[in-house]
């Protein structure tokens, strides 16, 4: 019985030292928190940076401005707004964005697939708590781009006032 418990004592100090060689399971890199901060203070930011599709198209042909799309190279490539670049949202990061939009002050233009109703390829409806716009618009300001506008209307793509591009 003495041997079974010393062999436990031993796993037990060998488990321990073992742990303590492991780095932390809270990865630094990740703060929700700070995350839900950001969510805070664009809440209201964003509110009125929402604009209508007339007021979208003409800031577009105003200089120093650009249409962002941040949907997959997919989605963009079977068709986008006239005139927009792209970028998919999921390689946003400081060099990409700067390599992109080049300077932090550019008005960028935003839209996504929520604001079609069409709900066809390539803009299938997501759900709206989970539209691309709102965590494009987040990411953007806390990358820096503050002169971010969203388009704030749902339009039909065959609208020819939409100025909708298939490939």
């Amino acid at each position: 019985m003495r041997a079974v418990f010393l062999a436990f004592a031993v796993g037990l100090m060998s488990a321990s030292a073992l742990a303590q060689d492991k780095p932390p399971r809270t990865a630094a890199q990740i703060n929700y928190s700070g995350f839900r901060d950001l969510t805070r203070e664009v809440e209201a930011y964003r509110q009125d940076r929402l604009v209508t599709l007339a007021d979208f198209q003409r800031m577009a042909r105003e200089p120093n401005t650009i249409i962002l799309d941040a949907r997959s190279a997919d989605a963009y490539a079977e068709g986008h707004i006239e005139g927009a670049i792209n970028l998919p949202f999921t390689d946003f990061t400081d060099p990409s964005l700067r390599a992109m939009l080049h300077d932090p002050d550019v008005r960028i233009l935003i839209y996504c697939n929520n604001n079609f109703s069409n709900n066809a390829r390539p803009v299938i409806l997501k759900r709206v708590e989970l539209a691309l716009n709102i965590q494009t618009f987040i990411n953007l300001y806390g990358y820096g781009y503050r002169n971010v506008y969203e388009l704030g209307d749902v339009v039909d793509f065959d609208d020819p006032a939409v100025g909708w591009v298939r490939s």
